[in-house]
């Protein structure tokens, strides 16, 4: 399963379930964690048939049920807290639990309870550093080893058990350092991201500054001159209002421009910036491999901001595994218009329209474009955005 970010660097999660290395936050993501988790349950089938019709005493079933529970218990809240946060202490006892449990179980109803010992090596893997795993893991092994000889006919299991409890064991241990490491590229994501917004904010102000300060201390100046003048020279008062009005007029057009050149996408960018996005995010990208020719600018900025937004809700919201984007020129009843079309085959967008796709049917609809955003089928979302390409600037 690939890990997906959002703009902001942070990892992504699904609508049905968990991403890599994130914890549940709700009580449907734990349900999904606990089902995925509690089919790895139905290898303990060996135990309970034996339970059922292996010709034990009732003093042994009632042993084995109670072993057998609190086995799976044990097991289940390793597999369910395992994570980046380790509690090595509460760990190390709750797997010697399970160590314990699985010997004295093995030695009082027989060889088919040996395979409790694959459940220890695997819950060792998955819930302890790598420093700590790469130990138990084999130490698990060499303990069902040994208390398979102690079995009757326990060696006879020992082969089918061995490779199991020792690649289970460490295939655990390779899983927790992907999550590991997908947690240190969130982090380091999520600061790249935090230190580049915040390098465009000092670029801004060091704009608006620049811009600003020479203007607004030259109508303070003239502000003050023309107070003074008033009362005896009115004509050259109304001389410095109209440099004041001139001078606010420039401020106004030179801020205009900043904040456009800031704001306004350009296709081939965006395009670049969604393979990038989509690729991190794990999802096959289908996109133009180039952009259309000449645009007017409102148009390709309203078209650039459209798949700026349809792409994150792709990577935040759908789960998806693929994306395609296209984007040509059709002819429709009301005139030309430029289309931009992005769906993916993933769970679906947002249950509703939020702030992002309002404010892109805002922006689209002044510029007489129009938005289409919904399922796509059984499965997938799809967003549409038509632009007239007799928009100008």
């Amino acid at each position: 399963m690939a890990v997906t970010f959002d703009d902001h660097g942070d990892a992504m999660r699904t609508r049905d379930g968990v991403r890599i290395g994130i914890p549940p936050e709700n009580r449907r993501q734990h349900a999904v964690k606990l089902f995925w988790t509690g089919l790895w349950l139905f290898y303990l089938s060996a135990p309970v048939l034996d339970l059922v019709r292996g010709g034990h005493s009732a003093g042994a079933r009632i042993l084995g049920v109670l072993g057998l529970a609190a086995f799976a218990a044990a097991y289940l809240i390793l597999a369910l807290r395992a994570g980046p946060r380790v509690f090595l202490g509460r760990v190390l006892v709750t797997l010697g639990v399970l160590a314990a449990l699985a010997v004295v179980l093995s030695l009082a109803l027989g060889r088919e309870w040996l395979v409790l010992f694959v459940y220890v090596a695997i819950s060792s893997g998955a819930a302890l550093p790598g420093e700590y795993s790469r130990w138990t893991v084999p130490a698990a092994t060499a303990l069902l080893t040994a208390t398979a000889f102690l079995v009757p006919d326990g060696d006879h299991y020992l082969v089918g058990l061995l490779l199991p409890a020792l690649m289970g064991g460490f295939a655990m241990v390779g899983v927790q350092a992907m999550l590991r490491t997908t947690t240190q590229l969130r982090e380091a994501r999520a600061t790249v991201a935090q230190l580049a917004a915040n390098e465009e904010r000092l670029r801004m102000a060091r704009d608006l500054h620049d811009l600003l300060g020479h203007s607004l201390s030259l109508i303070t100046l003239k502000s003050e001159l023309a107070g003074r003048m008033l009362p005896d020279h009115p004509d050259r008062a109304a001389r410095q209002v109209a440099d004041i009005e001139q001078v606010c007029r420039q401020a106004l057009v030179d801020v205009r421009e900043a904040v456009s050149g800031y704001r306004r996408p350009t296709l081939p960018g965006e395009l670049a910036g969604a393979r990038t996005a989509l690729t991190a995010a794990g999802v096959t990208a289908d996109l133009p491999t180039d952009a259309p020719g000449e645009l007017p600018e409102e148009t390709e900025s309203a078209l650039a901001w459209s798949l700026r937004e349809a792409v994150t809700n792709v990577v935040r919201h759908s789960g998806a595994k693929r994306c395609t984007v296209t984007l040509e020129a059709c002819q429709t009843l009301a005139g030309p218009v430029m289309e931009l079309t992005v769906r993916d085959d993933g769970a679906g967008g947002p249950g509703n329209h939020g702030n992002g796709l309002t404010g892109l049917t805002e922006r689209l609809e002044a510029v007489g474009g129009s938005l289409a955003a919904g399922p796509a089928g059984k499965t997938g979302f799809r967003l549409c955005a038509r632009v007239p390409l007799g928009s100008s600037s």
